[in-house]
């Protein structure tokens, strides 16, 4: 580890390329300071009688627990991989309060178990033989959905794509933000043009002063936080609560949600930043798993939903990240953000969209591997693409690629090319899409049968 890093110092352009990288990280998944809070908290949706968490609290939660996580990745992974508490884990978190099944205390305890849960699998090495099952097809598949699905992310943020009634989605009106936005993407293209390294983080700025100087962007009242207080939500966490039958399928869920998530993150970035083997094997793929399990309990006990690694890793990858230093300077950063929040929030959301465009764009050069004259190859690699991206979900679009893989080889007599862990990975595929549907086959069959099932009282965790 010493030995890596005095080479870096001894290589100054290298040394300056990683914390450059470490920062455009940072700047693209920093809005999950804001984002993760007004979640848990159930921000202004909170229906009479329901025990929320302390906003404030969950600031400084969120903060440490991508600093803390991160940190252990540059230390121990010494890989470019961000963490932080993940955007779709935690809208399922507030979903398990909205319904009156869990208070938030026994919450964090279902989000410890499964991160334990995770742990064991990771240490009997079952999680690393699912993800180097993954064909290179497939793998190339998920980089490009993923760039697809950043991309989007990055219209919508920027105010490009907006909802429509009909059409689901369109064009949205020009306006003065767009055009910083579209300043701020041209300044990142021109740098990339004239192959200098900053480009995303340049153009970040950029946006962010344009903005400032035609007064898009409000000023804070003070620029450091001191009155954060973790205590209203930190070790509060209900473990026992959350041993019960009725809330193994929320557990089991959450387990899901990250397996699906992880691999996918995990295997685009790090294919992306060139740390595989000749075989095509992830190096220190245990490493990166067991971290993800460990910050998932860690941020159990802090006050957060589930800690993961983040697909905005690509951005400072892109920006020329490939070792640990990338994962420090991020981490330190969301440590330092604790005192400075309200300067974080000065960079607007469509100041930081331009980046993910950008690295979308970089992500798509994966597509030129997948073979698309081979259909039993293609078809399966363009639903992982597609669906990552119109379903707005890693998680999901894994599934119904790996599960139409399966499908396809079985179909074609060539079911003895599937690995035994590729089996194993449909199987799970058809669990996580198949627990969306528990509860209404659950209604389907009351409805049937013609009774009813005992409902148990709330915060028991028996079937509604």
């Amino acid at each position: 580890m010493t030995e890596e890093y005095q080479e870096l110092s001894q290589k100054r352009p290298a040394l300056k390329t990683e914390i450059v990288a470490g920062v455009t990280t940072f700047l693209t998944m920093a809005y999950i300071i804001f984002v993760n809070p007004s979640i848990l908290s159930l921000d202004g949706i909170a229906p009479p009688g329901i025990a929320v968490m302390n906003k404030q609290a969950l600031v400084g939660a969120t903060c440490i627990a991508a600093g803390v996580a991160t940190l252990i990745v540059g230390i121990v992974a010494r890989a470019p991989i961000a963490m932080a508490p993940g955007m779709g884990l935690n809208a399922f978190f507030a979903s398990l309060l909205l319904s009156g099944r869990m208070n938030w205390q026994t919450a964090l305890g279902a989000v410890f178990l499964s991160g334990l849960f995770f742990l064991v699998l990771t240490l009997l090495g079952l999680r690393k033989r699912l993800v180097e099952a993954i064909p290179p097809s497939l793998i190339s598949a998920i980089a490009v959905g993923i760039g697809l699905f950043i991309t989007f992310m990055g219209l919508v943020k920027l105010g490009i794509v907006v909802g429509d009634e009909f059409t689901l989605v369109k064009a949205g009106p020009l306006n003065g933000t767009i055009l910083i936005g579209l300043f701020g993407l041209l300044v990142m293209i021109v740098f990339e043009m004239l192959k200098t390294s900053g480009g995303l983080v340049a153009g970040i700025l950029a946006a962010t002063a344009l903005a400032a100087a035609f007064g898009k962007v409000e000023m804070p009242e003070k620029y450091f936080a001191m009155d954060l207080n973790l205590q209203a939500v930190a070790f509060k966490l209900d473990i026992l609560g959350a041993f019960k039958w009725g809330f193994v399928g929320s557990i089991f869920t959450l387990m899901f949600i990250d397996l699906f998530d992880s691999i996918g993150t995990l295997v685009g970035c790090c294919h992306q930043a060139n740390m595989v083997d000749d075989k095509g094997r992830i190096r220190g793929l245990d490493r990166l798993l067991g971290i993800d399990a460990v910050a998932t309990m860690i941020g159990a006990v802090l006050g957060t939903s589930t800690t993961t690694a983040y697909i905005e890793s690509a951005a400072g990858i892109e920006q020329g990240g490939r070792t640990g230093v990338t994962s420090i300077v991020t981490g330190l950063l969301f440590l330092t953000a604790v005192l400075f929040v309200p300067l974080v929030g000065v960079v607007p959301a469509y100041a930081t969209a331009p980046a993910l465009i950008m690295v979308g764009l970089f992500m798509m050069r994966e597509v030129k591997k997948i073979d698309f004259g081979n259909l039993q190859e293609a078809f399966p690699a363009f639903v992982i693409m597609v669906m990552i991206a119109l379903s707005y979900s890693i998680s999901t679009g894994l599934a119904f690629g790996f599960i139409s893989f399966t499908v396809i080889k079985i179909v074609s007599g060539r079911f003895r090319e599937i690995r035994g862990a590729m089996w194993v990975i449909a199987l799970l595929s058809v669990l996580f899409l198949a627990l969306d549907q528990l509860p209404g086959a659950i209604d389907y069959l009351k409805d049937a049968l013609g009774f009813e099932i005992h409902k148990a009282p709330l915060f028991e965790g028996g079937i509604e």
